[in-house]
């Protein structure tokens, strides 16, 4: 108990003043026609920059070397209307593996459908107390964009100490309880469909689902973390993190939770588990084909 107390001690200590994303934003606008002055998209990024790494997201304190290194792709794929946009946005995380220079994933998500209006130079801003704002369809991008920032700072948590996430996945579903509403307008209700933001926050905040929170603690900081000085314990403990999950699809089927969080595991748990032993090896293999269908394929091609 005592070493754990000295651990979050050390952990806090460490998060003293700095900003808590790094994040990188880009705005491409391929599938627009070249009628369109793309300055626009150009302002868009710069205000979205200034947004997502100038806002304080939490009340703690980051060190530079501690900030979270995350990626926004804002894709937009037509012009809906007069400075009406509809995009997709993909959304990825990592945080660094303890003693090493790797950094594990812990979000790479895409959202399909996200329809905004933009007029240039107009203020890009995100307020937590009205989300909606007076124009829906101008607030729906920020809005999404502070929704993903609450996950990917849910997932970092979580990682690091068991259940510290709640506070910012219970945010997300706050926006989502809060998410502007218009005409096609998508992504935020039960009924948009099954791998949406609403299903998403409500899986995270879903008190039937809290042993997934364990799971992600004990991936990344039982496992990966533990890799520089017990391969073969840290490998261990990935494979009972892995046996929970699987155990937990079973008893919870179709939760969005395991695909988002399985989503890009492949190679690295390839990586992990080329060196295990025959026996586990083949257990991982039995589990991991049960709840990453989609790449069963490259599974058994990397580890038979």
């Amino acid at each position: 108990m005592k070493k754990l107390f000295l651990l979050i001690i050390c952990f806090l200590s460490f998060r003293l003043s700095a900003q808590e994303l790094q994040a990188r934003i880009t705005v491409l606008s391929p599938k627009v026609n070249s009628t369109v002055d793309k300055k626009v998209f150009n302002t868009l990024q710069n205000q979205l920059i200034n947004l997502i790494n100038n806002r304080k997201w939490t009340k703690d304190g980051f060190n530079s070397n501690e900030r979270i290194e995350c990626q926004f792709l804002l894709n937009i794929e037509e012009i809906a209307g007069s400075d009406i946009y509809r995009a997709s946005l993909t959304v990825q995380a990592a945080r660094p593996v303890y003693n090493s220079d790797y950094n594990a994933a812990t979000v790479n998500f895409r959202d399909a459908d996200i329809l905004f209006k933009y007029i240039e130079y107009q203020p890009v801003e995100f307020n937590e107390n009205r989300v909606a704002g007076s124009d829906p369809l101008a607030s729906n991008l920020t809005a999404v964009i502070a929704f993903y920032i609450n996950i990917i700072l849910g997932m970092d948590y979580d990682s690091f100490f068991p259940k510290s996430g709640d506070f910012y996945f219970q945010r997300a579903m706050n926006i989502v309880n809060n998410s502007p509403e218009a005409k096609d307008i998508s992504g935020w209700r039960a009924f948009d469909g099954l791998r949406n933001r609403y299903w998403l926050a409500e899986n995270f905040t879903n008190t039937k689902y809290n042993l997934f929170h364990d799971i992600i603690y004990a991936y990344y900081r039982q496992g990966l973390d533990q890799f520089y000085k017990d391969e073969n314990l840290a490998r261990k403990n990935i494979l009972d993190a892995m046996v929970r999950l699987q155990a937990f699809n079973q008893a919870n089927p179709n939760t969005m939770i395991v695909q988002f969080f399985m989503q890009s595991k492949a190679p690295e748990l390839i990586g992990m588990f080329k060196k295990a032993a025959p026996a586990d090896r083949k257990k991982f293999l039995d589990i991991v084909t049960s709840i990453d269908i989609a790449n069963i394929d490259k599974y058994n091609q990397e580890l038979k």
